[in-house]
């Protein structure tokens, strides 16, 4: 973890950075921004989430959270992306998503390439060292125009922890959205990669989601 204390910095002009929160932080903000959504919808509010080690815990947190102010049965939760394996083999996130979500009543919807998402009210990111975001790895040259909403792909190298095909939602599709929220889980290495992004000194998959995002002014929020 770093040493900085925790604060706000303006990067860009709809990035907010968020320096060294909590766990609490993180839940506060995101209930914050869900039950703003619920109450601007009638119907289900759709958000799209990552798999990984950082978002469980938060999640887990939201939905033990005391006097929690989210009705969870008008959520519609999409998986960012997912490893092509059963729902219930250890790397699905789907699987680990419903086990979690589904008790409180949120509605998990599982990818395929004929799904259609739909515009989300919040969409949640994570990002690994090399840049890459859901499932959409530099090797696979995401691009904004991309026609498809949902792509299967794979990834190269493979990750030794996860040797799989991906089935991902696409920079449109993610970027069909009220909001981005980014979580980074303190790691020094992530940092430096989006620092990079930002200034405009790499073209790895998350530098062109943050383009997009500042050039449709789509707010996002960097939990660093």
């Amino acid at each position: 973890m770093r040493g900085r204390p925790f604060c706000y910095a303006w990067v860009m002009a709809n990035t907010r950075i968020v320096e060294n929160p909590d766990q609490t932080a993180i839940v506060e903000w995101i209930e914050d921004i869900l039950v703003s959504a619920q109450k601007q919808r009638e119907a289900t509010c759709p958000i799209t989430i990552p798999g990984g080690s950082t978002p469980f815990p938060i999640l887990q947190a939201l939905t033990t959270k005391p006097y929690g102010r989210m009705v969870w049965d008008r959520i519609e939760i999409w998986p960012n992306d997912d490893r092509i394996v059963p729902q219930d083999h250890e790397a699905s996130n789907t699987g680990k998503m419903r086990a979690l979500l589904e008790p409180v009543g949120a509605h998990i919807a599982a990818l395929d390439e004929n799904s259609t998402p739909p515009h989300f009210a919040l969409t949640w990111l994570g990002m690994g060292p090399d840049g890459h975001t859901a499932s959409l790895f530099p090797n696979t040259d995401p691009q904004v125009s991309e026609e498809k909403s949902v792509m299967r792909l794979t990834p190269d190298p493979l990750p030794a922890h996860a040797p799989f095909d991906r089935i991902t939602l696409t920079l449109p599709a993610l970027l069909d959205t009220d909001a981005i929220l980014l979580t980074l889980g303190g790691s020094d290495e992530k940092r430096a990669v989006l620092d990079e992004a930002m200034r405009g000194e790499n073209d790895l998959p998350i530098a062109r989601l943050l383009k997009a995002a500042e050039q449709r002014n789509i707010p996002v929020t960097v939990f660093a």
